[in-house]
């Protein structure tokens, strides 16, 4: 058991997980959440409430974040009256957060100005496996400051990768997530036109994953998508923001965004259309509004 103190702002679908696996393993956790409910139900399980950040962070040993976006992270921890600010040299920045290249090099930067430890830290997978304790993890950073956070890391994660110094782990996090809602968007596309143009939905999954079609998203979400369950257990407003993300970095890389730009585009259009809370495949539901049809499965005892 790790001796650390840790913070952790963020007890959404991931960091619920986090919380509650490191409870389970009894480390000194103290937590904080806009959602009250989420923190009560944190406070039941043996963790500590915390108070602002600021307060948080001059208590804990590692501070850790669990958050939306890049923009949001960077306002609690940078400034005069930032997270940062109240940290010891030594202590820890944990971003658990998918972020974009840039804020990788700032807060890198700024932590080291303070002495402080900056943990580049992106998860793959579903806050179920979340809360199984079983995410995987990507790190950036040297070896040691990987073996003084596995404690930590063991509670919830499967799988540690190591994939080499910080800014390498959120650069193959953002490849991931665009590949993987790329596919989204694709096989979102194809079942509303199956639907559009009359094709037998019970076939439409089974005949595409027997073949080159096949994919880990569809898998996990191609029959929820046509039970018209769009459960936000990966919300469409975060699969457009780690896809601009991956269409900034690549455009600041001097390479051609075509194909990321349609993406970004397609769940962009979804957003605005009123479904950014719902789960990444509404992002079907422009297609269904075009043409009048919803991709769907018959009930389960006409099927």
């Amino acid at each position: 058991m790790t001796a650390e103190r840790i913070a952790l702002i963020g007890l959404g679908g991931m960091g619920r997980g986090l919380a509650k696996n490191m409870l389970l393993n009894h480390l000194d956790l103290t937590v904080s959440d806009l959602d009250d409910s989420a923190v009560s139900l944190a406070k039941q399980q043996g963790a500590k409430v915390g108070g602002t950040p600021v307060q948080m962070a001059k208590e804990a040993d590692v501070f850790a974040v669990c958050i939306t976006t890049a923009e949001a992270v960077r306002a609690l921890a940078l400034g005069p009256d930032g997270a940062l600010a109240a940290m010891k040299p030594g202590d820890i920045f944990l971003d658990h957060t998918t972020v974009s290249v840039e804020h990788v090099d700032i807060m890198r930067k700024a932590c080291e100005e303070k002495g402080i430890l900056y943990a580049e830290a992106p998860m793959t997978r579903t806050p179920i496996h979340a809360d199984r304790g079983e995410v995987n993890i990507l790190f950036g950073g040297s070896d040691e400051l990987l073996e003084r956070l596995r404690p930590i890391f063991d509670t919830y994660a499967e799988n540690i990768f190591h994939v080499g110094p910080a800014g390498h782990a959120i650069r193959l996090k953002l490849i991931h997530n665009y590949i993987a809602f790329a596919n989204v968007a694709t096989f979102c596309e194809g079942f509303a036109l199956a639907a559009k143009e009359g094709l037998d939905m019970t076939k439409v999954i089974g005949i595409i994953s027997a073949a080159g079609g096949k994919s880990g998203m569809m898998d996990l979400y191609g029959e929820m998508t046509l039970r018209r369950d769009f459960t936000p257990h990966m919300s469409l407003a975060n699969a457009q923001k780690d896809v601009r993300y991956y269409a900034e970095w690549l455009e600041s890389a001097g390479m051609p965004g075509f194909m990321a730009q349609s993406v970004n585009q397609t769940y962009a259009l979804a957003s605005i259309m009123g479904h950014a809370d719902e789960g990444c495949t509404a992002v079907i539901k422009p297609y269904e509004e075009f043409s009048g049809v919803e991709a769907k499965l018959p009930p389960k005892n006409e099927s």
